[in-house]
């Protein structure tokens, strides 16, 4: 998002942080509210231009928002949704998408009052990396012409007592209302949302064997100390790498294996 859509979105996000913060209002009730208003607007394109049109005084757009939602939602979800079609938005598909990251928020939040939001990080983490291994099962989650409900159900089966609530809710909305995206791209969103909920950052850690407690703690610290912010790790084993360890951050790889330093010494020797 640019321009006006940014402003909107940093605005609704300090209001649903003051929802969020009531001990009155169910972050998790929240977010299935938001995830109906988000499908909602997907699906009908013209009502959301209606509530996005510049032209349209703000008033009459949150107005107009309050009538069709009063009766469907909570007024914490009402008043969330008419204080941003208040704003201004650059093209219309960003309301829909900043009220998808808004319940996808407010779940991870109410993970994140229940002492949760670790349990999450991780578990989606690990979901992520059971889907890139497995291309039948992945062939299942992503297939189009399969119904919502079989999906679900797919999910219910792998996740239903075994991850977070939460967990749950967050990867079954995005397989069953994918919105263009790759369940890849998807899953990696939902992870940085939930790091971003604690202010941290997320390292991706491949070493050939588990790090002990004693190596999380102290790989963890160093890496804060580094780029300053705290620091979540999403741990992965690899067999393929002979010693050390490998570190993802965003975009910016620190490369410890031996095996790539294997690899590097060997094109340094054939060139």
């Amino acid at each position: 998002m640019n321009g006006a859509s940014r402003e909107a979105l940093a605005a609704a996000r300090e209001r649903l942080d003051a929802l969020t913060d009531s001990t009155s209002v169910d972050a998790g009730s929240l977010a299935d509210e938001l995830a109906a208003v988000t499908a909602l607007l997907h699906r009908e394109v013209s009502l959301r231009r209606v509530l996005t049109d510049p032209a349209q005084a703000g008033e009459a757009k949150a107005e107009l928002a309050q009538r069709l939602l009063g009766t469907q939602v909570s007024g914490p979800a009402v008043d969330l949704v008419a204080g941003m079609v208040r704003s201004r938005w650059s093209q219309s598909r960003d309301l829909v998408d900043a009220l998808e990251e808004l319940a996808n928020t407010a779940d991870l939040t109410a993970a994140q009052k229940a002492g949760r939001l670790d349990n999450v990080e991780d578990e989606l983490f690990r979901f992520g990396r059971i889907v890139s291994s497995n291309t039948e099962l992945r062939a299942a989650l992503t297939n189009r012409s399969a119904s919502t409900s079989a999906k679900s159900e797919l999910l219910r089966s792998l996740l239903g007592n075994r991850a977070d609530a939460s967990t749950e809710r967050l990867v079954t909305r995005l397989v069953t209302a994918p919105r263009g995206r790759s369940l890849e791209t998807g899953l990696e969103s939902l992870s940085k949302l939930a790091a971003d909920r604690r202010d941290r950052m997320v390292a991706v850690v491949t070493s050939a064997v588990p790090l002990s407690d004693t190596q999380k703690q102290r790989l963890g610290a160093a890496l804060a100390k580094v780029y300053g912010r705290p620091m979540h790790l999403n741990l992965d084993v690899d067999p393929e790498v002979v010693g050390g360890i490998r570190v993802q951050v965003g975009d910016e790889v620190i490369n410890g294996s031996i095996a790539d330093r294997l690899e590097e010494a060997g094109r340094r020797m054939a060139s």
